[in-house]
């Protein structure tokens, strides 16, 4: 057993490679791309905010890169190891990484014989008795230059591709742009004689030459930041190994909408919905087993078809539908019951509240634990009616298959006791089905129910993933997708492990 388990941990990695490549690939190449998505909103931008914007991506995603190589740095950051330099943890637990190459001016050749370069920095020495907060704030002044920098090289970039435009325009030159409406610049070299006739060519120019200058501007700033890095301001990523190879903590990015660690994003909302579905689990499972169980002993009967009846109703009933009517006739205080609370999990006075109920000045208050679990009353009942009718009859399908068997009437003819038949013989080998039942909703507690937290505003799993969607926040999206898998992956081991341990018969030897 345990070297199955662990050739299937290692098959899991390229699995979960293939899983997220795809995934991967589906965003990057959707109309507009990653920068396209994340770039939402940028019409309302000025220039220099845009190219600032620009800048941030690019440093981020490798957005001047094909996708395939931008799927690699991605896997790269995720990955447990890490090659090249280690990368340094600031106070909040960010990543700070290497400085990346300052990407060359388009068509320098058109403005100069030779790009400019410039020479390393000379090496950085913190003061004996600098503070954290003193190098932090050097590090973060000369990141803040460079950043500028290459904005103000990225606006260059854009100035010279929307002269470039109009001068084909102009000139209605065609296929110089690509379907994403950039400038071809391969294909400007070709007319590039038909270019150097027009009147604005010396409008070309003047924006090439300031063009060279900001990136020789940009080249000077990285290369000071470049030193910094190298005096390091923060402690450094992980555990080295060998040669440039270290182990570190997976970097799931930071949120681009929310300015924060998507890990710290997950970990705020891995909880509630946990919370939700550990109070759900138990009672679809304590309800739909015993009540399947008798319906299989009893079948064709009064309960069999009454309970057949009540759960394939309920699982008719669209839950969104069952989530508005609940608010509109349980939580509404001016037409209806108004007994429970319409949205989150708590009241806006929790904070104040003991853990425990307490007598106060005005009777009896709550507490903390009975304040939230009156809060998820509702989520939790759209949680669980629905899931009654498929394990319901799942389980009374595979006790009927079992009660059939050639053993349940050897056991009856040599007088075993009916209860042990039942319980320790059919019930016992009809676990496998429940078992797979069970596996596939493991991963969907993790994932959260996108519906109902959104009804109930709930902040949990569910709701973070749709309101990913919503704000185009990639790295959150990719995050939350990776955990997923993984978790998928990793139930379909267990659902191995107890098929095995269920029944005897089943070996991975």
């Amino acid at each position: 057993m345990g070297a199955y388990i662990l050739r299937r941990l290692f098959l899991m990695i390229p699995t979960l490679i293939g899983i997220t490549f795809l995934v991967f690939m589906l965003i990057a190449l959707s109309p507009g791309g990653i920068g396209a998505s994340l770039s939402a909103g940028d019409g309302q931008m000025d220039m220099t905010s845009r190219a600032i914007k620009q800048a941030y991506l690019e440093d981020r995603y490798g957005l001047d890169a094909p996708a395939p190589v931008q799927y690699v740095r991605w896997l790269g950051r995720i990955s447990p190891v890490k090659f090249g330099e280690r990368d340094l943890v600031d106070p909040t637990g960010e990543y700070i990484t290497f400085p990346k190459q300052v990407k060359k001016p388009p068509l320098w050749e058109w403005f100069t014989d030779e790009l400019p370069s410039v020479e390393p920095a000379a090496d950085f020495d913190w003061e004996p008795d600098a503070s954290e907060e003193t190098k932090s704030q050097a590090y973060r002044r000369q990141a803040n230059r460079y950043m500028q920098a290459r904005s103000r090289l990225i606006t260059g970039r854009a100035k010279l591709d929307t002269v470039l435009g109009e001068i084909a325009g102009d000139m209605e030159l065609r296929g110089v742009r690509d379907a994403k409406g950039k400038i071809k610049y391969d294909k400007i070299e070709q007319v590039r004689s038909s270019i150097e006739g027009s009147d604005r060519y010396g409008e070309l120019q003047q924006i090439g030459s300031e063009m060279l200058a900001d990136y020789q501007l940009a080249l000077t700033q990285r290369e000071e930041l470049i030193a910094i890095y190298k005096a390091k301001p923060y402690p450094q990523a992980g555990i080295p190994l060998i040669g440039g190879v270290s182990l570190s903590k997976p970097d799931l990015g930071k949120s681009f909408t929310k300015s924060r660690p998507v890990s710290e994003l997950i970990l705020d909302a891995l909880p509630v919905t946990i919370l939700l579905n550990l109070i759900a689990l138990p009672i679809i499972y304590f309800v739909s087993i015993p009540s399947g169980m008798l319906a299989a002993v009893r079948a064709g009967g009064a309960f069999d078809r009454f309970s057949g009846s009540l759960y394939i109703a309920l699982w008719s009933f669209p839950i969104p539908l069952a989530g508005v009517l609940m608010i509109g006739y349980l939580a509404n205080r001016d037409f209806m019951l108004g007994v429970f609370p319409a949205s989150g999990l708590h009241s806006s006075a929790a904070d104040s509240f003991t853990y425990l109920p307490w007598r106060g000045e005005n009777g009896w208050e709550p507490g903390y634990v009975l304040d939230m679990l009156w809060h998820v009353c509702l989520p939790v009942v759209c949680l669980v009616y629905g899931g009654f009718a498929v394990l319901s009859k799942q389980t009374r399908a595979a006790m009927l298959d079992n009660f059939n068997m050639d053993y349940v009437r050897t056991a009856k003819a040599k007088g075993v006791a009916y209860k042990d038949i039942v319980f320790r013989h059919v019930f016992r080998n009809s676990l496998l089905p429940i078992i797979t039942m069970f596996v596939s909703i493991f991963p969907a507690m993790l994932a959260g129910s996108v519906v109902i937290e959104k009804i109930f505003t709930i902040p949990g799993m569910g709701q973070l993933t749709l309101n990913s969607i919503y704000l185009k926040d990639r790295e959150l999206l990719l995050a939350n997708t990776m955990m997923i898998a993984a978790v998928n992956l990793l139930a379909l081991l267990l659902a191995d492990i107890l098929y095995s341990l269920a029944d005897p018969r089943i070996s991975y030897k």
